[in-house]
């Protein structure tokens, strides 16, 4: 049993690091907020996919992975919810680049009144994002009907033969959910270590937009994805 435990965690290791969703939204609120907000956004994550974990135990999950009909409802509003945080992301990087702009020519022309308030502005336009971050990782994740896919096609065949089988689909949600917190809190570590950089204007304002395309660019995958 444990050679077995060993490889399925092995399995939710790789799958836990291929990049996603999950880490672009993680990514935005790190570097537009910093590590308090990136770690609370992990924890949304985790327990959404405790939540999916929950639902898989208890058999209901499997219901929402053979309807054909509540797989689609889920996923169109999975893909809506990470459109609009793609949308949201890139409209941050437009204003503050509308805002720098204002303040450059405010200075050039010596006007420090103006260019004082443009910097106000260029402030504001660059806050962090709206939306309490535990809540922004958990609507996304438990709006990813994959995950309910996942957990009822995949784990039972990964899940330990030594065991009844919700205890050791119980037991690799656990893994994957400390696996998620391990992986995704490490990466908001790295990620807030480098902030100085992260947090010059132009580098910024380049985050915004690279994230808010992969929101994006996510969004239409999850819309355009089949149920298999």
């Amino acid at each position: 049993m444990g050679y077995e435990l060993l490889a399925a965690a092995g399995v939710l290791a790789l799958l836990t690091m291929v990049p996603g969703p999950d880490m672009a939204v993680v990514t935005r609120r790190a570097v537009a907020a910093g590590r308090s907000d990136g770690l609370r956004t992990v924890a949304g994550i985790t327990t959404g996919l405790l939540v999916w974990g929950v639902l898989a135990v208890a058999g209901l999950a499997a219901v929402l992975a053979a309807s054909a009909t509540a797989y689609t409802v889920v996923k169109l509003a999975g893909a809506a919810y990470l459109m609009i945080l793609g949308v949201q992301a890139l409209r941050a990087a437009r204003r503050a680049r509308g805002t720098a702009g204002t303040k450059a020519a405010a200075e050039a022309d010596g006007e420090a009144e103006a260019a004082g308030a443009a910097g106000a502005a260029g402030a504001a336009a660059t806050a962090p994002p709206t939306g309490h971050p535990w809540r922004t990782g958990f609507v996304g994740n438990l709006l990813n009907p994959k995950i309910a896919v996942f957990y009822t096609g995949l784990l039972p065949t990964l899940a330990p033969h030594g065991l009844a089988p919700h205890t050791g689909m119980a037991l690799l949600v656990l893994v994957h959910a400390v696996l998620t917190v391990g992986w995704l809190g490490g990466y908001v570590l790295l990620l807030t270590k480098a902030r100085a950089f992260f947090a010059r204007a132009s580098v910024r304002r380049a985050m915004e937009r690279i994230t808010g395309v992969v929101l994006i660019g996510f969004g239409v995958k999850v819309a355009t994805a089949s149920q298999a």
